[in-house]
């Protein structure tokens, strides 16, 4: 049995504000915490080698991790790796190349699909586990320590795709037409999902966070199908395991349709886009669940007195105890970090 940390956590705002409300302060961070915004990152990428190696090594992994909380005052750690590693750990080579992203091998049919395997996936990626166990006792008390998976609609059209796309068609299309392949591979990265979350937070981590980076691209029956079901099965999977930590779903760009997207899901809280309207957030969500987000990551960028509305804007807006501050999507590597020091300022100010 893995239980929840939360009667162990008292005093973590973000824990808190998950469970119960009792948080005393908003907690904030942010999405891309750790990365090449800060100097202290590349240093470290660059005695790793590459990208993956940096994910694959427990040690520089943990340091990357805990780097923003050296800098700043946030309530929050979120596990160094990519949501690319369970692909790998089924079967498919990997790779990132500098200023294209990534490179997966293709899967596009039923026996390509069948030869992912759905076993070792823990002890493929233990060295993950390894830096969770790492970070774990260099958190100050009151941090929570978050681990993450990517939701298997997104995973699946790196997948498809064989790295990024500007619009996913090879993926949209095997959705659209219902491919038994698809399916199955759906059906494979849900089971994966389950053990990768599992194991990492019977390692350490205290909450979850789920990505759907391109739900959005799905219009409503496959949405339903390829993002909701899906999702929702890891969650039921993991509480069948004995998994009782609080979990975030965050699917970029679904408007109104983030309302489904909580009422179809047991999550504790839903990230929101930058797009979507506070006051429409302020009425339609925060009586449902807790809501994470949304500054626009290019306020942030940018600075000064658009960046200081902006805080001022959201935190009156959305109760304490029933938000997170964080951006929209992660933060740009061409950010300041005089920025985030301001934007923090800014939240701890306008709170009181």
């Amino acid at each position: 049995m893995v239980s929840s940390s939360s009667s162990s956590s008292h005093g973590k705002a973000l824990i808190d504000v998950l469970t119960d409300g009792s948080n005393t302060r908003r907690p904030l961070w942010f999405m891309r915490q750790a990365g090449r915004y800060l100097e202290e990152y590349r240093k470290v990428r660059k005695t790793a080698g590459s990208f993956l190696d940096l994910c694959y090594n427990p040690e520089l992994a943990a340091e990357v991790t805990l780097q923003p909380l050296k800098r700043f005052d946030l309530d929050a750690a979120i596990l160094f790796s990519d949501i690319l590693v369970i692909p790998q750990a089924m079967g498919c080579d990997l790779g990132f190349v500098q200023n294209e992203g990534p490179k997966v091998s293709t899967v596009r049919s039923l026996r390509e699909v069948e030869e992912l395997r759905t076993e070792g996936i823990v002890e493929f990626l233990s060295p993950v586990m390894e830096t969770v166990k790492n970070v774990k006792p260099e958190l100050d008390s009151h941090v929570a320590f978050i681990g993450f998976c990517g939701a298997p609609w997104t995973v699946a059209t790196y997948m498809i795709e064989g790295g990024t796309s500007s619009d996913r068609f090879l993926a949209k299309k095997a959705a659209f037409d219902g491919e038994p392949w698809f399916d199955l591979l759906i059906d494979k990265l849900v089971t994966s999902s389950i053990d990768y979350l599992v194991a990492q937070v019977e390692a350490g981590v205290e909450v979850l966070q789920i990505f759907d980076s391109w739900a959005s691209d799905l219009p409503d029956l496959q949405r339903e199908k390829y993002c909701y079901e899906p999702i929702a099965k890891i969650v039921e999977g993991i509480r069948k395991r004995g998994v009782n930590v609080p979990v975030i779903g965050f699917a970029k760009g679904l408007g109104a349709g983030q309302l489904d997207f909580c009422d179809r899901i047991s999550f504790q809280a839903i990230g929101v886009e930058s797009s979507l309207p506070i006051d429409w957030i302020a009425r339609e969500l925060v009586d449902k669940i807790v809501v994470q987000g949304n500054l626009d990551p290019v306020l942030l960028d940018t600075g000064g007195k658009g960046l200081r509305e902006s805080v001022r804007h959201i935190v009156s807006k959305l109760p304490m105890n029933r938000h997170i501050f964080n951006l929209g999507h992660g933060v740009r590597q061409t950010t300041n970090i005089d920025h985030i020091y301001q934007m923090i300022d800014a939240v701890r100010e306008f709170d009181g």
